[in-house]
Formats: structure tokens, C-alpha cells, sequence
């Protein structure tokens, strides 16, 4: 496992889109496993691959920090309502904006052993699963945003 570096703001590989997984090897499942290292060290609710530099369809999300969910390929479905509210992101750090998304999603995506799954979230969790699959297109929060982005205070641990 390792931490890997996280892409910021104005490196192009965030406003890519990433590529098709059509095959989970072992480097795939490194890869992932170094994305919730990277995810959990950054303090951070998910995490998708091309935020590491990767240009991958790759997706991890942990919204209470015991339930690990991996979305490979991540496609939405179907959504319903709506909520608006403070959105981050681990490539703006210490930046925050108003956005509305969805308060229910159901996504459709294939787990880390390229099984089919569909995963339904409301709240915190439906907005995560929008925030990181935006990312596999290369958007980002800022693009959608209700507002204009601006400074956060960082909490001291």
C-alpha cells in the first residue's frame, strides 16, 4: 500500500476523461488499495483515479469510514431529489462552494472482481457518488457550483 500523490486544480489530467476498465489485475487492485490509503490519509470521503493521475474509471468511497465501497466503470442510472449544500474536493484543498446535486442516486458499476453491482446512496453518500464520477469526465465541483468557490478553514487535529 502507499499514499499516492494527489493531482491539484490546474493539472490537466483532472479535466479528462478517463478510460473503460476492462480488466481488474493485480496492479488494478494495487491501484486501489492505494487509493483509500490516499483517500483515508487526506481525510477525504472518496476519491477517484484520475485525482492520482491515473485516467482510469475507477471510484473509491467511504462515507463513515467503515464501509468501504469500490465502483469500477460507475455509471448513474437513475436520481431523485434534490440537496444543496458545502462541497470539498482532496485537488482544491482548503476550498469550498454551494452545490446541488441529487438526494438519491442508484449507480450502476462492477466491484473489484469485475462483478456487476448497483449501489443506491442518499445524502452524503449520493452526493459523493456524484462528485467522484464527475471526476471520470473531468469535471469538477467548481463547474456546477451554485456559487463561487471560496476559502474553508482547515480544522487543527
Amino acid at each position: 500500500m502507499a499514499i499516492r500523490k494527489i493531482r491539484f486544480e490546474g493539472d490537466e489530467v483532472l479535466r479528462k476523461k478517463s478510460k473503460e476498465v476492462k480488466e481488474v489485475n493485480e496492479k488494478t487492485l494495487e491501484l486501489i488499495d492505494d487509493m483509500f490509503d490516499t483517500m483515508y490519509d487526506s481525510y477525504g470521503v472518496g476519491l477517484a483515479a484520475p485525482q492520482i493521475g491515473i485516467l482510469k474509471r475507477i471510484v473509491v468511497i467511504d462515507v463513515t469510514g467503515e464501509d468501504p465501497i469500490v465502483l469500477i466503470n460507475p455509471e448513474i442510472i437513475e436520481k431523485s431529489g434534490s440537496q444543496t449544500g458545502e462541497e470539498g474536493c482532496l485537488s482544491l484543498p482548503g476550498k469550498s462552494a454551494i452545490v446541488t446535486r441529487p438526494d438519491y442516486v442508484k449507480c450502476k458499476a462492477f466491484n473489484e472482481a469485475m462483478e456487476p453491482i448497483v449501489i443506491e446512496g442518499e445524502g452524503l453518500l449520493a452526493r459523493a457518488i456524484c462528485h467522484e464520477t464527475d471526476h471520470l469526465d473531468g469535471i469538477l465541483y467548481r463547474d456546477i457550483a451554485d456559487g463561487p468557490v471560496h476559502d474553508v478553514e482547515m480544522e487543527e487535529e
